[in-house]
């Protein structure tokens, strides 16, 4: 039983899964819903899930942190849409893999939810995706969706 859920979102297909699983066990069990977006700027024009396009590679902190805003109140209505009440979210900027891993450290977080397949660039390919990564360092279940 999960009383704490993390879930970091990125606007991909594989996060907005996450999600749905995330709220169907939030739901279940009663939990809290932490829903974590960390913005990253992308070399490739890409629309996200909830319908903004990715923020280029040379865009301005500001531009990035708004899109990074928006991006996260399209996650917190869409779990509301999933009939989850008690959601909070929070944004940070840093490494994907580390801050997640940080976040679920500060919240006291059961279980992470994430998805396996996010946005990330070819750097993915090189150090591993931020899945992998974020279920070596985890100290807790790490439930990827795919």
């Amino acid at each position: 039983m999960f009383k704490k859920i993390l879930v970091p979102v990125d606007g991909s297909e594989s996060a907005l899964k996450a999600l749905d699983l995330a709220c169907k066990i939030a739901r279940i069990d009663n939990a809290t819903l932490h829903i974590l977006h960390i913005p990253e700027r992308l070399a490739r024009d890409t629309m996200l899930v909830w319908g903004m396009a990715a923020v280029s590679i040379d865009a301005s902190q500001e531009e990035l942190e708004r899109a990074g805003r928006k991006s996260l109140d399209a996650a917190k209505q869409a779990a509301a849409e999933r009939g989850m009440t008690d959601v909070e979210g929070t944004l940070r900027q840093g490494d994907p893999a580390r801050i997640i891993v940080e976040e679920a450290k500060k919240i006291g977080a059961d279980a992470i939810f994430m998805g396996s397949r996010g946005l990330s660039n070819i750097t993915g390919l090189i150090i591993g995706s931020v899945s992998h990564r974020v279920s070596h360092t985890a100290q807790c279940s790490v439930i990827t969706v795919h």
